[in-house]
């Protein structure tokens, strides 16, 4: 017997219809929604990917915002970086000078960084003080708010035209400086360009939601506006692109006023990091730090009065000018209240950051600074000043091989190869700095001082290989052999020893001030070295004929120190080659250069040698 399961029945009791008799949709409904379906698909699709393309727009143009501010800094270094360091020398004497200065360098330069990096060269050479560089840096703050000013115009239509301009005075010669003209134009119309392209792109996504919260929540934190800004600046190297920036969103409407004075003091504090981070010792950050000291006690005044300043500024400019306007006032008025407060400034910041301790490898570079780089002048500057280092170490080596022929000693021969090690060393540092110099080109006239540098410190380093390889052993052969130097033979080693010293200050005052007088004398001097080298080989071949001098073990020593000075003068002398090379224009000189004072400085005082020999110094 089959037991068969009894049907369900709900409560009215009705058989319920089974599973099997529910109606099933018809396949043609589901495909009737799937164009619908597909249409939402691509409609997202598409939002997404625009919105991608906006962002890509919006970084493209800041980038060409920012490549065309490099573009004309870079540019007007190239070609006029050295004459507008000199002119920045000149006119650092006085407070209110100093800060013209600034403020017109940057004006030109559209960098406040490349202004901040000439002085702080200057200061750490000591040629510029603390208190006139921090009315510098004033200067260049206020500098920077012309430029933002004169690009905040719409403009955009006459872009491609100062393009074309910059394009053909770049084409227009062969003069290297016309070329660095024409660039710094382009790079003008690429700024003007750029924000055109941004103006656009901030009107096309105004209506984004995702952007108008997060500028909503800016807009009720001033200070998380004022860390984004600061942060974008940092990143961007650039206050005068960021201000410009916040410039275009104010004019689209999608800053309020308050949140845009937020950014603009963020702008501001993030503008005096950079040169900050990239300073290389304390002293070098002094200038610096001065700078953001002064910009943040700036943004901690006006960060709480910013609705008072957002409105007051609204009504008399209006929204599209609003940010350019209020980074030109704070300026302006930090500059003004700050420019007398210069000297305690200075004092309390030599007192944070005193002077490094003196390393105890003098063969460690102390101006070879990085942040030098990015300004072709300045990292001349620094090479430079190294070499001054170098020749420092040099003079002691001299010093030490002389007193080695009338005072042999195991210590002084010891202490010749120390000096050389450090001398080796830091030739091959500023040879790998100057290496680094110029990755964006330079002129013909930096070119050419490049060149100076290296051969000068090319043939240090061959100076001191001969007095601490040859002269060095020959002087412990001496000691070893007969005790010191005869005194016929002394007196022509300190003959030759004091015109050493002299063709080396010929040397130096040719590199320091590319004096050509002094190179031709140099080139002059040497026929006069091998007059007396000829004249102590003679004398020296007398006395061994009247004498009957037994020989030297090791060979004659004295004619080969004599042999080596004659070398050491000839690497002297070539020093100032390149100088003579490139300034030499076939006249003749015309006043004493600055070596003559010095010669005739030394003519006064045979004690008298103008480098710092002093080896806990170095």
């Amino acid at each position: 017997m089959v037991i068969r399961p009894a049907p369900d029945r709900n409560d009215a009791g009705a058989t319920k219809p089974a599973l099997t008799q529910r109606p099933i949709a018809p396949r043609k409904r589901v495909e009737a929604h799937l164009p619908e379906i597909s249409s939402s698909i691509t409609k997202e699709r598409r939002r997404i990917m625009a919105g991608t393309f906006l962002l890509l727009h919006l970084a493209g143009a800041v980038a060409l915002l920012l490549w065309g501010t490099h573009l004309v800094s870079a540019s007007v270094l190239r070609g006029f970086g050295t004459p507008l360091r000199q002119w920045l020398g000149q006119h650092l004497n006085k407070r209110w000078s100093a800060f013209a200065a600034g403020l017109g360098l940057t004006t030109l330069l559209q960098s406040s960084t490349a202004t901040g990096l000439m002085a702080t060269s200057f200061t750490a050479s000591g040629v510029l003080g603390l208190e006139p560089a921090l009315a510098v840096m004033l200067g260049a703050n206020v500098g920077t708010t012309i430029v933002a000013q004169l690009l905040a115009f719409d403009v955009a239509a006459v872009a491609p035209v100062i393009i074309l301009l910059g394009v053909a005075a770049s084409r227009a010669g062969r003069d290297s400086w016309l070329e660095d003209v024409g660039s710094a134009i382009v790079g003008v119309g690429l700024m003007i360009l750029a924000l055109g392209l941004l103006s656009q792109t901030l009107h096309t996504v105004e209506t984004s939601a995702v952007l108008k919260i997060v500028l909503e929540t800016l807009g009720n934190d001033y200070v998380m506006a004022l860390l984004v800004a600061a942060v974008l600046t940092w990143a961007c190297h650039s206050s005068v692109a960021v201000v410009l920036l916040i410039t275009s969103l104010g004019a689209a409407g999608m800053l309020s006023p308050s949140a845009a004075l937020a950014l603009v003091l963020g702008a501001n504090l993030g503008g005096a990091m950079p040169p900050l981070v990239s300073a290389g010792p304390r002293p070098a950050r002094r200038l610096p730090l001065g700078n953001l000291l002064v910009r943040a006690a700036g943004c901690a005044v006006a960060l709480p009065l910013l609705p008072v300043f957002a409105d007051r500024l609204a009504a008399l400019t209006g929204s599209a000018r609003l940010a350019v306007d209020f980074h030109a006032m704070l300026n302006i008025v930090l500059a003004i209240l700050a420019i007398g407060l210069t000297g305690p400034l200075a004092r309390l910041l030599t007192r944070l950051l005193p002077e490094d301790e003196t390393p105890v490898d003098p063969g460690t570079p102390r101006h070879l600074d990085p942040a030098g780089l990015d300004l072709t002048n300045v990292g001349l500057a620094n090479a430079a000043r190294e070499a001054m280092r170098a020749t420092d170490l040099l003079a002691i080596m001299v010093e030490y091989v002389h007193d080695q022929f009338t005072r042999p000693s195991a210590a002084g021969h010891s202490e010749l190869r120390r000096l050389d090690s450090a001398l080796d060393r830091l030739c091959a540092a500023i040879r790998t700095y100057l290496a680094d110099i110029g990755q964006d080109g330079l002129s013909d006239d930096d070119a050419d001082r490049l060149q100076e540098i290296l051969a000068f410190v090319i043939n240090l380093e061959h100076v001191g290989d001969i007095v601490a390889n040859s002269l060095g052993p020959l002087s412990m052969i001496y000691m070893n052999s007969s005790g010191a130097a005869s005194f016929a033979e002394r007196d022509v080693l300190d003959t030759f020893h004091l015109q050493i010293r002299e063709s080396l200050t010929l040397a130096i005052a040719a590199f320091l001030h590319r004096d050509l007088a002094a190179a031709r004398q140099l080139t002059t001097r040497k026929e006069m070295i091998r007059g007396l080298e000829a004249e102590a080989t003679g004398s020296h071949f007398q006395r061994a004929r009247e004498t009957k001098l037994a020989p030297v073990p090791g060979g004659d020593l004295f004619l080969r120190a004599i042999r080596d000075f004659r070398r050491i003068h000839h690497h002297i002398a070539a020093m100032s080659f390149p100088i003579a090379e490139h300034r030499d224009a076939g006249v003749r000189p015309e006043a004493p250069g600055p070596a003559d004072s010095l010669l005739a400085e030394m003519d006064g005082d045979p004690d008298f040698f103008p480098l710092s020999i002093d080896a806990e110094r170095v």
